[in-house]
């Protein structure tokens, strides 16, 4: 695992939180969902903590497991973090077609946790072909839309929406969800 160094974090009063990814759009979305939720000021940083699973994970369980384990490794490398967030996107399939979809797993250092799923939204058809060959989704829609690093940006949700749903907006949500627990502590 990569860390960035300590000192490279801003000192701050604010609490804490370690997403655990350096994506862009997942520490944003998480600083947006954090302060929205809170009404207050958060120090929000990203580090590379591992997922432990497939780099397009599939199904309900793998991409589940996939933001708690960032959790984990998150925690890990900043114990002394007040919130850990992990991301992770999924695809799976049914009779109907491939769906995408993500879950958002936090954790606070009292232990208290909370989890969260998005939307789930189906993929063309040529996109879930090109997976089926073995490309994550976000260089299938990289491939299939000429775009460069989109999960970077709007993501597939963005590309789709055409930018109605940006992969920001999408994520945030589900991530106000998440804290569900820690803004009604006396029912968790």
């Amino acid at each position: 695992m990569n860390f960035p160094k300590r000192e490279n974090f801003q000192a701050s009063e604010k609490p804490l939180v370690i997403v655990g990814s350096k994506n862009i759009v997942k520490v944003a979305c998480t600083e947006s969902a954090f302060t929205e939720a809170f009404s207050a000021g958060f120090t929000v940083n990203g580090i590379n903590a591992a997922s432990q699973v497939s780099d397009q994970p599939v199904g309900n369980e793998e991409t589940y497991l996939g933001a708690r384990n960032r959790v984990i490794n998150s925690k890990k490398a900043f114990p002394e973090a007040d919130y850990w967030v992990g991301i992770e996107g999924g695809i799976e399939s049914d009779e109907r077609g491939m769906f995408a979809f993500a879950w958002i797993y936090i954790e606070h250092k009292s232990g208290l946790h909370g989890k969260a799923k998005t939307g789930t939204f189906y993929l063309p058809e040529a996109i879930a072909n090109l997976i089926h060959s073995g490309l994550e989704l976000g260089e299938a829609d990289d491939q299939f839309f000429a775009q460069e690093n989109s999960k970077q940006n709007g993501g597939a949700v963005g590309i789709l929406t055409r930018g109605a749903i940006t992969r920001q907006t999408y994520y945030t949500q589900a991530i106000v969800l998440a804290l569900i627990p820690f803004l009604n502590k006396e029912l968790f």
